[in-house]
């Protein structure tokens, strides 16, 4: 079996050298790069996974992974922020801009070591009863090529977005509270709180066009998508 390849972003090099140290042990390839910028010079396609500081001189790696999750060439890369800053917006944020993960400092490195091996479980679990494509309207949720078109253009989502957007295709109509959404669609061992749904239905309607208002909230209730539009 091919090992699988981490990236580790920090600006902290005895941090990376005991990281790379244990990642190397747990039988993982291993590089590290101490900047946002040096991690843009390589071909980060290449890499399963990023351990990316979130506080570093230059770039920080909020606006790192902002640039990666904007691409459609990168969106998919699983990322797991690593960073001091642990306030609940801070967090919110991280979320929001499509992380996996997010391990606040000082940290056990077993405890990232078994982030890292969920993080990529889940990545590497392709299977899915709803593989089938979703389709409303102009808009096309492809559930084995992990796809979503919008009126016949290609939207660049990450996983968590579009697995959000997908279960709420499938089941139109029907609402879902925030914490069912969080049992459904976040994985149970990422602690987060149900302000982060909010922020990731806010990030899909963003993202999908006049489709944005099938996204319907129920106050006190939750979110559903509703066949709301007029397709004369």
């Amino acid at each position: 079996m091919e090992r699988k390849r981490i990236l580790v972003i920090d600006d902290e090099r005895d941090l990376c050298d005991i990281l790379l140290f244990n990642l190397h042990a747990a039988g993982f390839q291993a590089q590290a790069v101490y900047s946002a910028e040096e991690a843009l010079q390589l071909e980060v396609t290449d890499f399963d996974l990023l351990l990316l500081d979130v506080m570093m001189p230059g770039m920080s790696g909020f606006e790192l992974a902002e640039k990666l999750k904007a691409s459609e060439k990168t969106a998919h890369l699983p990322i797991i922020f690593l960073t001091a800053k642990d306030t609940e917006d801070d967090t919110l944020r991280g979320f929001g801009l499509g992380a996996d993960d997010y391990v606040p400092k000082p940290f056990s490195v077993r405890e990232v070591m078994a982030r890292v091996k969920a993080v990529l479980s889940r990545v590497g679990n392709t299977e899915s009863p709803d593989s089938s494509q979703l389709v409303y309207d102009g808009l096309v949720v492809d559930g084995e090529r992990k796809v979503v078109t919008v009126d016949g253009e290609n939207a660049t989502f990450t996983r968590t977005e579009f697995d959000l957007l997908n279960l709420l295709l499938q089941h139109r109509g029907q609402v879902f509270s925030r914490r069912q959404l969080l049992d459904q669609v976040w994985p149970q061992d990422v602690v987060v709180t149900e302000r982060t749904v909010d922020v990731n239905i806010a990030r899909l309607r963003k993202k999908l066009g006049r489709y944005a208002a099938c996204l319907i909230s129920r106050t006190g209730f939750g979110y559903s998508f509703e066949e709301v539009l007029d397709k004369k």
